[in-house]
């Protein structure tokens, strides 16, 4: 249409209608523009739905792993320093009123230890302890009477048993439910967290995080020990396996691996019970099979992986 125009014409009457068709054909342009761009997102949300909720639940994983790996940071090395980013902060939520109640009372003795006095209560500490029980939660109250002797006016307290988190409100039973279904069953945190919602209990996925790093840390003793136990074997059988690892920024996964080691003495009646070691690493040189069993002196079982060659001299 607008091939067909004499746009040089110099009359008004002319150019005023030239306007007039220009303006109606950007117009018409435009809401063409709008409808292929419409019909164009439509089919994206079709054919790549699943890859974008792919892409969100990737960037949730890379949010929890870093938090994960601030709290472990943290729990072995609690004392600030001014390398250290300020430490996060967690809105802790009320426990809700219905949850079972279960009281422990810690009481320092019966009578003062320095004079022998009755004691007078001024009041108590409780701390409420958030635990996990097959099928329901739970809520442990750690009632801490601050007792007065009635004849120096000494004022006493028990103090609080050891617990997994220091100052933290999680039992051992509801750690271990969270690293299971994390690790074991594959349920990524912000999902515990919707699940924990619907009981009633506001757990932020942020507050999770913290908790799965702190055990990490205090279950990296126990790991190290299995380790040496394995290795004082006589045999171990070694493998690896591959596993995705996320690469923030390639849109895209790399191959690392999980290499297995295994301490099995039922099939000769041994004394030591089976043990599996497993240590990760973000590619199979053969450096790393060589440098988890440096120093080794026992047989060892393995496929004709070339990285295990050299602890076959």
């Amino acid at each position: 249409m607008l091939n067909d125009l004499d746009i040089a014409s110099e009359d008004p009457a002319e150019l005023k209608a030239v306007n007039k068709l220009l303006a109606e054909e950007v117009k018409a342009l435009s809401l063409k523009v709008e409808q292929l761009q419409h019909q164009l997102h439509g089919a994206n949300r079709h054919r790549f739905g699943s890859k974008s909720e792919t892409l969100d639940q990737l960037h949730l994983n890379l949010a929890e792993d870093k938090e994960i790996a601030e709290a472990a940071e943290e729990q072995r090395d609690p004392a600030p320093s001014a390398d250290k980013s300020p430490k996060r902060q967690h809105s802790r939520k009320p426990l809700p009123d219905n949850l079972e109640r279960n009281d422990t009372v810690l009481v320092p003795g019966d009578s003062c230890q320095r004079c022998g006095g009755s004691f007078k209560q001024l009041g108590e500490d409780i701390t409420e302890e958030l635990e996990y029980v097959p099928g329901r939660f739970v809520v442990n109250r750690i009632r801490r009477p601050r007792l007065s002797c009635s004849c120096c006016e000494k004022v006493v307290q028990s103090p609080l048993p050891s617990r997994p988190i220091e100052r933290g409100r999680p039992g051992p039973g509801l750690l271990a439910h969270v690293l299971v279904s994390k690790f074991c069953d594959h349920l990524p945190l912000y999902r515990q967290s919707q699940i924990f919602g619907r009981e009633g209990i506001d757990l932020d996925r942020s507050t999770l995080s913290d908790w799965v790093g702190r055990s990490t840390a205090l279950l990296e003793p126990l790991a190290d020990a299995i380790g040496r136990m394995v290795r004082q074997g006589n045999a171990v059988f070694a493998d690896d396996t591959p596993v995705k690892l996320q690469a923030p920024g390639n849109k895209k996964t790399k191959t690392a691996r999980i290499w297995a080691y295994v301490r099995d003495e039922r099939a000769w009646v041994g004394q030591s019970p089976p043990l599996a070691w497993y240590q990760f690493t973000v590619d199979r040189k053969g450096e790393h099979p060589q440098g988890h069993l440096s120093g080794y002196k026992g047989w060892i079982h393995a496929d004709g992986y070339a990285g295990f060659k050299a602890l076959f001299g």
